[in-house]
């Protein structure tokens, strides 16, 4: 029997929703996710659900759009904390790893979205989230190398590329394995591998 939620106003609701909407893609594909199963979850009907979304995928975009306005967020703040170029890059890091620790269903969309073909809102979302996290790292590795913490010669480009696929293939294995929070305790010790590839003194 459904559970009449409480009446709240349009933004807390949008919010409610795409929190349910990525707390369900931790354990199923998004694509396999219906507004019946967002509408129960919340404990409205799906007529209540399509006062504040015209359909699934706007949900989806909603989400994507928090996320890219959060991680984003949450990274330049991390950045902010280094005492140096290298430990804001490593803050960076580490602060990318907690939030796909505090919100798996995450990458699960992300992932889910890059798999199709046509080139939609989502996706453009998706890429506005990549290119701004790419721009941060570019920052910080030309301020190593400005700072003399990484060598002249190090091309920053390629570094910022490695360290992003460093966090892919930390999130690919932890959804393998089923333990997202495993990421904390591999993260240490790959963060450090690629320091040392980016230090002047490696």
């Amino acid at each position: 029997m459904l559970i009449q939620a409480q009446r709240l106003p349009t933004e807390a609701r949008q919010a409610e929703i795409v929190a349910a909407a990525l707390r369900l893609a931790q354990l199923s594909s998004p694509e396999s996710i219906t507004t019946t199963d967002l509408a129960g979850a919340l404990g409205l009907s799906q007529g209540a659900l399509f006062k504040h979304f015209p359909n699934k995928e706007a949900v989806w975009l909603a989400a994507m759009t928090w996320t890219t306005e959060n991680l984003l967020r949450s990274l330049i703040q991390a950045a902010e904390q280094g005492a140096s170029p290298l430990e804001s890059l490593r803050c960076v890091f580490f602060a990318h790893i907690d939030f796909v620790v505090a919100h798996p269903g995450v990458p699960r969309v992300i992932l889910h979205e890059l798999q199709k073909p046509v080139d939609s809102p989502l996706k453009q979302q998706v890429r506005a989230l990549m290119t701004g996290y790419r721009q941060l790292l570019l920052r910080l590795l030309e301020a190593c190398v400005q700072s003399g913490d990484s060598p002249q010669k190090l091309d920053t480009s390629a570094a910022a590329t490695l360290l992003m696929g460093v966090v892919q293939g930390l999130v690919m294995q932890s959804m393998l394995s089923g333990q997202i929070s495993s990421m904390r305790t591999q993260a240490a010790p790959v963060f450090s591998l690629y320091l040392h590839g980016i230090n002047k003194s490696s």
